[in-house]
């Protein structure tokens, strides 16, 4: 059986991590048993979550655990998709995951009051003394990671207003349809799902996040997928 090491529930969401989010949704949809457990990217292969384990095997990146999945157990998450829809897949997902995701990050951990209510706990077990310098350290190396990106090298509304372009090509995208590419899901909105998710996370405030609140078609989308592959989630946000 795979083992999924992820992050935890956090920010009122199933996952802190979108990543991790994206790789168990994609196992859900491939009806694949799997069994999580909290992992920390020290122990990760490429330093990093998600990975998994499945016998002697050890692999990280969802990308390539997507791939490991697929071609282990004979499934297409794609199936039925044109050419030109599996292109237009690969190009909507490196927009999310390599701009939008960190929009999010900078949401998360460079707004004050967003640091305070949610990264700020993730040093709450350490001893009082080493718990604001571990704190100032990781927001330091986040900030770093941030600029040499480059999204870190804008301000905070440009930032958003970047983010913000995503958020609506991505609504563009989707238009009236269920899914990306159409009727059924593919692979493709595990990521959406997860992003859009992770950019509406209850636990944080921003521009992005009430920009993308107000696309009613994300939201219906979101909530959706929320109820298939989360429902004691979705459960909870209708309450």
């Amino acid at each position: 059986m795979i083992t999924l090491y992820g992050s935890f529930p956090a920010f009122g969401l199933p996952q802190a991590s979108p990543f991790v989010m994206k790789t168990e949704v994609q196992l859900k949809m491939a009806e694949i048993p799997y069994r999580l457990e909290r992992g920390s990217r020290e122990n990760g292969p490429k330093g990093k979550i998600p990975y998994i384990v499945e016998a002697e095997n050890c692999l990280g990146d969802s990308t390539f655990i997507r791939d490991h999945i697929e071609k282990g157990y004979g499934i297409d998450l794609d199936r039925g998709l044109t050419p030109d829809m599996r292109a237009r897949s690969w190009a909507i997902e490196r927009m999310l995951e390599d701009h939008l995701y960190w929009a999010v990050v900078y949401q998360r951990w460079m707004i004050d009051e967003n640091f305070d209510a949610g990264p700020a706990h993730f040093f709450d077990t350490l001893p009082s003394e080493a718990r604001e310098q571990a704190r100032t350290a990781a927001r330091t190396q986040v900030a770093a990671t941030l600029y040499g990106q480059g999204l870190g090298r804008h301000s905070p509304a440009e930032v958003a207003d970047l983010g913000c372009r995503s958020v609506k090509a991505l609504a563009t995208l989707l238009g009236n349809k269920a899914y990306l590419m159409g009727p059924a899901p593919s692979a493709i909105d595990a990521t959406a799902f997860a992003m859009i998710a992770a950019a509406t996370a209850p636990a944080f405030v921003s521009v992005l996040r009430d920009f993308t609140e107000d696309q009613c078609n994300l939201m219906r989308y979101r909530d959706r997928l929320m109820a298939d592959y989360y429902p004691s989630y979705a459960a909870r946000r209708a309450a």
